[in-house]
């Protein structure tokens, strides 16, 4: 029963949006998606509790694996994208660094767009010994996002 409450926790703790979506994934009923939704509007601490109470006997009516399934592949989704801008931000901090990273990106992108990732860096160098605003530093992370968005779709 308590991990029903607690899985009725995490679907509290949800947007809206993403609730929405579980909902007709799942095809959780209505009671419980309003349930749910009360739960956020409470404020006081008795009667978010009974609430979460309410919420977890109306989750003994469903299956409760498709949604923990769910919610586990919204999270490994969210390690992937964080480990995903990690990668991106080493290869902004090794472009600065090394001389010839550039080329070993271009082995992994080939549609890398040399000349103008040679002045991106060119101009963050800049940027850094002047200590100005880091906006060619974040141009280049932006560019690497979008080579990466690049190869992901094809």
């Amino acid at each position: 029963m308590h991990s029903l409450q607690d899985l009725g926790l995490a679907l509290v703790a949800l947007d809206a949006k993403r609730l929405a979506e579980l909902a007709a994934e799942v095809d959780l009923p209505e009671r419980l998606v309003e349930a749910v939704i009360a739960a956020r509007g409470i404020t006081a601490w008795g009667g978010r509790k009974r609430q979460l109470q309410f919420v977890g006997k109306l989750m003994r009516d469903i299956d409760p694996g498709p949604v923990r399934h769910r919610l586990a592949a919204w999270a490994d989704g969210h390690d992937m994208d964080t480990a995903r801008q990690h990668a991106l931000e080493r290869w902004r901090d090794r472009l600065l660094a090394e001389p010839e990273a550039l080329d070993a990106l271009a082995a992994e992108f080939p549609r890398l767009d040399r000349p103008r990732f040679r002045a991106l860096i060119a101009r963050a160098r800049d940027e850094r010994e002047r200590q100005a605003p880091p906006h060619a530093f974040r141009a280049i992370f932006r560019e690497l996002k979008a080579l990466d968005a690049a190869v992901e779709r094809a």
